[in-house]
């Protein structure tokens, strides 16, 4: 375990003395420790060492989708959204159902030992979507911000809403008597309970005792990360999905504090990040390297799929009827990279111990490590070529999907501003 603790102070090392080269360029953070971990795994040197199953994992991804949803949501303006929740609503309402169904019916015809209720699962897991993979998109003004907003709401809520679908997934493969209905209500309604209460109580604090200069400088920062906690805490006591909880909860801190939210989730941030760049590190030591070695045809078919048609289609047919240029939809259909919640969500798989785990986890794996080089690659390369298109078509016509105000907003303190064109 001691050289597993080297290797990881060593790739953070590394990453934070390449971090500035690396802003700008096609090679994002992500890219670099997931090649590390492969490097220094089982695979290869054999270097880091955790069991796949192991709870370290688990509890690592679940920690870090939690400050990075909460982080994330902090940063949304709900305001703006109100105006623009067109979107985000037709995404996770029309395009995520869809896309299960899609994923679905895509791993039952490439995978013929696998039941509908595994193939349920596969579609499940590789749903949710991580922003943060493609971070150019929901960090850089020059987009409008309707994209961006819909974007970011949507990654941060729909691994929440797939919580409940997995549950009941596992038990249809586990021959439980699952009550869709009541775990969907129960996932999604104590969530949204928990996300509330924390980010009451966290708004109620600093408007309270910050305005009367009762909290040290050096405190505020931990005001975040305890209302994330609180809210993922409260949540799961209560039966809820805690990832729903703490994009809720920082959302509504983030409108409860306004300014202040900028200056106090410096912390938050960075402590997400460095998690981030720890989860991908491990995920490419023990859960991706090894898979490469069992790799078929068809896992990598279903994997190229799954971020092209099985999301972009959906994504087009949610998107009909809203005026949208057709450069918008095929962007945001696009970018829609999976990450943390995929691989929390293989994980709970690879606990249960189902027959076909394995075929299962290696095809949301193998996705997730695609969609870290493909999407990595693209997203500042897509941006520029979509922001010139936007600037040149359709920024200046006021009825417009895609038109509005692009205003600053908020961006991740570890991420350098996107240049400019």
């Amino acid at each position: 375990m001691d050289t597993g603790l080297i290797v990881v102070g060593l790739a953070l090392l590394l990453l934070a003395g390449i971090s500035g080269r690396l802003t700008g360029t096609p090679v994002t953070p992500a890219m670099v420790v997931v090649a590390i971990g492969v490097l220094t795994g089982p695979l290869l040197l054999d270097e880091l060492r955790v069991t796949p199953t192991s709870a370290t994992v688990r509890s690592l991804a679940e920690a870090t989708l939690v400050l990075v949803l909460f982080s994330d949501s902090s940063r949304v303006d709900l305001r703006a959204l109100r105006r623009e929740a067109s979107t985000p609503v037709r995404l996770l309402g029309v395009g995520l159902p869809l896309t299960v169904v899609a994923g679905t019916i895509a791993a039952v015809a490439l995978f013929g030992q696998l039941s509908l209720s595994d193939a349920l699962l596969i579609g499940v897991v590789l749903a949710p979507t991580d922003a943060g993979l493609g971070s150019a998109v929901v960090t850089d003004i020059r987009l409008p911000q309707v994209v961006r907003q819909s974007l970011n709401v949507e990654s941060g809520l729909n691994d929440g809403i797939c919580v409940p679908l997995l549950l009941i997934a596992l038990a249809l493969v586990a021959g439980g008597g699952a009550q869709p209905a009541r775990v969907l209500a129960e996932e999604v309604g104590y969530g949204l309970v928990g996300g509330v209460a924390a980010g009451l109580l966290a708004g109620a604090v600093v408007l309270f005792a910050d305005t009367r200069g009762l909290i040290a400088d050096e405190w505020r920062q931990v005001i975040p990360v305890a209302a994330a906690l609180v809210a993922y805490g409260s949540a799961q006591a209560l039966g809820g999905s805690g990832f729903i909880a703490a994009f809720v909860a920082g959302a509504l801190f983030g409108l409860l504090t306004d300014q202040s939210t900028g200056s106090m989730m410096r912390f938050t941030e960075e402590a997400g990040g460095a998690l981030d760049a720890v989860t991908f590190l491990v995920f490419g030591a023990v859960l991706l390297g090894p898979e490469l070695e069992h790799v078929t045809w068809q896992i990598v078919l279903y994997a190229v799929l799954s971020l092209t048609v099985v999301r972009m289609v959906p994504v087009a047919l949610s998107m009909w009827g809203t005026r949208a240029r057709p450069p918008t939809v095929a962007f945001i259909g696009w970018f829609g990279p999976r990450g943390l919640a995929s691989i929390v969500f293989a994980v709970i798989i690879e606990d249960a111990h189902l027959p076909h785990a394995a075929t299962i986890v290696a095809i949301c794996y193998l996705t997730v490590g695609l969609s870290v080089l493909v999407h990595g690659l693209s997203a500042q390369p897509l941006v520029t070529r979509y922001v010139r298109w936007f600037t040149a078509h359709v920024a200046t016509e006021p009825t417009a999907m895609e038109h509005g105000d692009v205003h600053r907003h908020r961006t991740r303190r570890f991420i350098s501003p996107p240049p400019r064109s």
